[in-house]
């Protein structure tokens, strides 16, 4: 994606926590035909080769037949934005313009359909977004455990390029910056005050 410098996030650890904070990402494939994406939760870990991405789609998805080609795959992890308006600079020359925060992570996957590591994934799921369901997984009829396995189809994504780009008015004068600050926190929507907050962890209108 385009990444002016100002906006280019160099630090990996804050990559991370931001596509941990926001794991309901955008898959992006490109096979024989048009770019086909899957929008889905995804599980970020590190290794000592280092990010991998793992996550499921339903076996009617046609998705997994392009993640199997290994073909270059892109994750899309998408944080919170705001529209912002001219009237919060201190100057009349001024154009509105958006704030928002993204990462992309680009790799090869590999897919997989086998009971084990399929209900590895679908564990840490539960786990991650719904501790309390794990029980009720657990005590689930076998056979229906294992026909929902077969209704699913499992993918690993060793990362091997990461973009992060974090546009939060760093161009702007800090007074401009914390104007920005004290309006986007004031909303309701946490999409807008979300970008308040990630200025603020940016060390921005200080």
């Amino acid at each position: 994606m385009y990444i002016p410098e100002l906006n280019r996030l160099e630090d990996t650890a804050v990559a991370l926590r931001f596509m941990r904070a926001n794991p309901f990402a955008i898959v992006i494939s490109a096979g024989e035909g048009p770019p086909f994406a899957t929008h889905i939760p995804i599980l970020v870990a590190e290794s000592a080769g280092g990010i991998v991405l793992r996550g499921h789609v339903a076996r009617a998805n046609p998705h997994w037949n392009m993640l199997e080609q290994e073909r270059e795959t892109l994750a899309i992890f998408h944080g919170p934005h705001a529209y912002i308006s001219p009237g919060l600079y201190g100057s009349r020359e001024s154009v509105p313009t958006w704030n928002y925060a993204a990462v992309h992570a680009y790799g090869r996957a590999r897919i997989f359909h086998e009971a084990e590591p399929l209900t590895d994934v679908l564990l840490e799921t539960i786990a991650l977004f719904e501790q309390a369901y794990l029980d009720q997984w657990r005590g689930l009829n076998e056979n229906y455990r294992a026909k929902m396995l077969s209704q699913i189809v499992g993918f690993e994504i060793a990362v091997e390029r990461l973009e992060a780009k974090f546009k939060l008015s760093q161009n702007r004068p800090r007074a401009d910056q914390a104007r920005v600050i004290q309006s986007l926190e004031s909303s309701a929507d946490s999409a807008i005050s979300g970008v308040a907050k990630l200025m603020k962890d940016q060390g921005l209108g200080r």
